[in-house]
């Protein structure tokens, strides 16, 4: 058996920057375990598993560790694979996924995704997530991952994170989050308990950022930007229950998995 297998660094325009994701095409679901076994060897953030066909390609997405409900960046990946070698005539791809149906545009290179939003509802400021991330946030709020709001960009870049204390947090994952400089916002993205110390680039956090950022700054429409150490550059929109989060593609590698 040989599986088409690809690697896109999503959210930026420059090789070796934004988030690497794997691709793997196929025709029919292997097992879960296989699957499992195939992203823990990628040892990507994710490893994106597509069956490519007209209408609604079915898509999942797995960390090195375990099966992930929402994944942007392995998301935007995937479409950057289709565009080009499945449907390259094509101008809008739909994908059927744990999260919904979920389209992903081609609008003169520029991937949009639109996925459901996930605001977070407010919540009183812990002991123990003061004592994991060792600050004092100014707001926190719970969606599927924790959104903590810190003060200033200085203090997002500077943050340097402990896995063992994140990971004991009731959370999938931890977002700290700051207005920016250049940009409506920054962030970074934490979820040792997936696999990920930390993410590069995240299109899932987006669903929760752009719903708080679009309120506090009273705009719909912003820009981004994730303080890796690889960095990343996201278009947001906020369009009632759905958000639309759009970056570059560039292609890193393309193979073939044989068994």
């Amino acid at each position: 058996m040989k599986l088409p297998l690809y690697q896109v660094d999503a959210f930026t325009t420059s090789r070796f920057r934004g988030n690497p994701a794997a691709v793997v095409v196929m025709d029919e679901w292997l097992p879960d375990a296989l699957l499992q076994a195939i992203a823990a060897e990628n040892n990507l953030a994710e490893t994106a598993f597509v069956i490519a066909k007209s209408g609604s390609n079915p898509l999942r997405w797995f960390s090195p560790a375990i099966e992930i409900d929402l994944c942007g960046h392995a998301t935007l990946a995937t479409a950057h694979v289709l565009f080009h070698y499945y449907f390259p005539g094509e101008q809008q791809l739909v994908f059927s996924t744990k999260s919904g149906d979920l389209t992903v545009t081609n609008e003169a290179g520029i991937l949009a995704m639109n996925f459901p939003s996930r605001p977070g509802r407010p919540v009183e400021v812990s002991d123990a997530l003061r004592s994991a991330l060792e600050t004092e946030p100014r707001e926190v709020f719970e969606s599927r991952d924790l959104l903590v709001i810190l003060d200033s960009e200085e203090e997002i870049s500077n943050f340097r994170p402990d896995a063992q204390r994140i990971a004991t947090l009731d959370t999938f994952a931890v977002i700290i989050s700051a207005p920016g400089k250049e940009v409506d916002f920054v962030s970074r993205f934490f979820a040792p308990r997936a696999g990920v110390l930390e993410d590069p680039v995240t299109g899932s956090s987006h669903c929760t950022l752009t719903p708080y950022w679009a309120s506090r700054l009273g705009k719909s429409s912003l820009t981004a930007r994730q303080l890796s150490e690889r960095g990343g550059e996201i278009r947001c929109e906020l369009r009632g229950d759905r958000v639309i989060i759009g970056g570059a593609t560039v292609e890193y590698l393309r193979g073939e998995i044989t068994f």
